[in-house]
């Protein structure tokens, strides 16, 4: 176990967005049943609220590391104060987790300055000191790993016990008669089958156009299906623009759901339509099907271990990434942009893995009525 079967206190570097802390899920299961370890996350202002249903983190640590992405940044002279404050928890090991395009040192650098003396990672070139527990990443240049194996595959260097690979969230079924009011409060009809639609991104790079949403969703609504529209607070006039231009069928519920109620929602629904973005991979943990539109940026980031169809749409030139390594999937795996798939298509894709997960024994809320089509 490379010195760390003893280990029982591990601070667990996940600093990026709510949907890569998810899919960390296996490997943090794979320390805590591995080590019998308390796991301590430092992770980001973005991911922060899906923690609390994510059981095995015992303790989380907000801060927005200025190397990643982020929606905020920290004062320069609050590192120091972040590198105190780790320092009082006296860590026996560090594990940092990344996407293949992320360099892990600056993260390694605060585990070192805290006088944490193992730290496990991926790294591209030789890390030395700050490093101790070095995996080379030949990810993307030689193969590419779902985000899950890759951080299992990480963790097993250390830990080498056997832990099931499903994403795990937790639900809370008590919340939904709070949240069948608020179902209500949309116009909507639970008796009547239904499915989300998610059309917010993160990334603009990954936004779906808005008129084929639209069309998109009133060819899902001639088939029989409500689409309750979801989104942050932040994405209101997003999903107010797509309800008014849909019309009947389509009920508003941006900014409704805190991210808990969110969880058991998507539990509940018939599917999942989205683009590649969080709630993806909660529904992939809540076993929801999942029809995502995926821009092509990370082909790590599919839905994991649930029914699913991945159609996938191009990323146009002056949005694409000027990080070299992504640059270099771009260059192969995407050498051949997908072309922007049509609503029809996808509306038939949604029908279909409806009803094969029907058939494999999914239990959905409402039918669709006879004399309309599933």
């Amino acid at each position: 176990m490379s010195g760390w079967d003893n280990f029982k206190n591990i601070l667990c570097i996940r600093p990026d967005n709510m949907g890569d802390l998810i899919m960390s899920g296996p490997a943090l299961r794979k320390f805590k049943k591995g080590l019998n370890a308390r796991i301590t996350l430092l992770t980001s202002s973005m991911a922060a609220g899906i923690t609390p249903f994510i059981p095995e983190i015992d303790e989380v640590i907000i801060f927005d590391l200025p190397w990643v992405k982020q929606a905020n940044t920290e004062r320069p002279d609050a590192l120091f104060a972040l590198v105190e404050r780790l320092k009082k928890y006296h860590f026996d090991a560090a594990v940092i987790f990344t996407v293949y395009s992320q360099n892990p040192l600056p993260s390694a650098m605060i585990a070192y300055q805290a006088g944490i003396s193992r730290v496990l990672a991926y790294c591209r070139e030789n890390p030395y000191g700050l490093i101790t527990d070095w995996v080379p990443d030949e990810e993307p240049f030689r193969y590419i790993d779902h985000q899950v194996d890759r951080d299992l595959k990480l963790v097993n260097h250390v830990c080498n016990v056997n832990v099931g690979k499903r994403l795990s969230l937790t639900v809370n079924e008590t919340g939904w008669p709070e949240i069948t009011e608020k179902l209500k409060q949309t116009g909507l009809d639970n008796g009547r089958p239904w499915l989300i639609l998610h059309a917010g991104v993160s990334e603009i790079k990954r936004q779906f156009p808005e008129e084929l949403w639209i069309e998109t969703a009133l060819q899902i609504i001639s088939k029989g299906y409500q689409v309750l529209l979801t989104g942050s607070a932040g994405e209101k006039e997003l999903v107010s623009r797509l309800q008014t231009q849909i019309g009947a069928g389509a009920f508003n519920a941006a900014g409704l759901f805190p991210i808990g109620q969110l969880i058991t929602l998507i539990s509940r629904a018939s599917l999942l339509l989205s683009v590649n973005t969080g709630v993806t991979h909660i529904s992939a943990a809540v076993g929801t099907p999942v029809v995502v539109l995926y821009a092509q940026t990370n082909p790590q980031h599919t839905p994991w271990m649930v029914p699913n169809t991945v159609i996938e749409f191009p990323v146009p030139d002056g949005l694409k990434s000027k990080n070299g390594v992504i640059r270099y999937v771009d260059d192969t795996i995407y050498a051949n942009p997908a072309m922007m798939p049509e609503p029809a298509v996808i509306t038939d894709h949604v029908i279909r893995l409806i009803r094969s997960s029907a058939v494999s024994g999914r239990q959905f809320h409402g039918t669709p009525h006879e004399n309309q089509e599933l």
